[in-house]
């Protein structure tokens, strides 16, 4: 995704989970969420664990980024004819959800793929529904059963 690309796309600066604008379009990745965890899987090929440097900056972001490569040098008598691959450094962030546990992030490094595990924190996760205690004036409490039919009029 080019950076034009990412300033254009008004949807990416509001959403929580997108990365910053600091993207390097040639390496790929994905991301998924497990009831249990967030799982990124990032292709670094050509790198090795000692590479990779993974960070969270303010309880709240996670960088994963590389150093800039060395320049192979042109040994006496050899001439470069086409450079592709890619030398320069990578840097990738992402902010975290609230409930993820950041004493227990893993990650792991096999065959040039990085996989970065962020276990999320079961308590933190806001139920879809619950039941809210109603205190009447005979001090009793009284579960409700649900919202029914719903009506609002105009006064």
């Amino acid at each position: 995704m080019s950076l034009l690309h990412s300033l254009l796309n008004q949807n990416s600066l509001f959403d929580p989970f997108r990365g910053f604008l600091i993207e390097n379009s040639e390496t790929q990745m994905d991301w998924k969420e497990t009831p249990h965890a967030h799982v990124f899987e990032i292709d670094l090929p050509g790198l090795t664990k000692e590479d990779v440097k993974i960070e969270v900056h303010e309880g709240t972001v996670l960088q994963i980024s590389t150093a800039e490569r060395k320049e192979e040098a042109e040994e006496k008598g050899e001439k470069w004819h086409c450079k592709e691959r890619s030398r320069g450094g990578f840097s990738r962030r992402f902010r975290l959800p609230e409930n993820a546990k950041l004493d227990e992030i893993k990650a792991s490094m096999h065959d040039g793929v990085l996989v970065v595990t962020v276990p999320k924190d079961e308590l933190k996760t806001k139920p879809k529904n619950k039941a809210v205690e109603i205190s009447g004036d005979d001090g009793e409490k009284h579960v409700s059963r649900g919202l029914g039919r719903f009506v609002c009029c105009k006064a």
